[in-house]
């Protein structure tokens, strides 16, 4: 199969996409993907406190070939997992690698006795809020000017059973 990647001229045959957990040499590509997907992106600072100091933190990485074209993070608490982050460079978007991190999120969290997953995403985030309600999540609450860079309040929402979604709605 062929695809077009943007802002190059030749067709690019499609790579298999592999998951695998996120490393410090990683931080570099994940930045680049973090600048080009969030108005206010996350320094290397806080990526790499995660990766080496946050005992309940879990981070994967997407990569196609040696390029990594996506990445999630989570908190794993007594009770649930907590989506810190999921962005897919905005070069590969529309391949479902962003299903694919949040699956992977899902499964890792099962692995660990865990079945509930929440977040926030931005209240204009319209489609960031539907792909998430595609996937088993549900609206809790709104939280008032949670994203301390504009103010911008937050929707936090909740999968009940991440188990069900992994195993395809049964």
């Amino acid at each position: 199969m062929i695809d077009r990647v943007e802002g190059e001229g030749r067709p690019e045959p499609l790579c298999e996409i592999y998951i695998r957990p996120m490393t410090v040499s990683d931080v570099g590509e994940i930045l680049e993907i973090e600048r080009r997907s969030f108005e206010s992106p996350w320094t290397e600072r806080a990526f790499i406190s995660e990766l080496t100091r946050n005992r309940f933190a879990d981070y994967i990485v997407a990569c196609s070939r040696d390029r990594i074209v996506g990445y999630a993070g989570m908190w794993l608490f007594l009770f649930e997992a907590h989506v810190t982050n999921i962005a897919v460079d905005p070069d590969f978007r529309g391949r479902r690698i962003g299903v694919r991190l949040l699956m992977s999120l899902m499964g890792r969290a099962l692995l660990r006795g865990l079945r509930r997953m929440s977040l926030e995403v931005r209240k204009s985030n319209a489609l960031a809020r539907s792909f998430y309600e595609a996937y088993g999540f549900e609206f809790v609450k709104i939280k008032r000017g949670y994203y301390t860079d504009t103010g911008e309040d937050a929707v936090e929402m909740l999968c009940r059973d991440i188990g069900k979604i992994v195993r395809g709605g049964e």
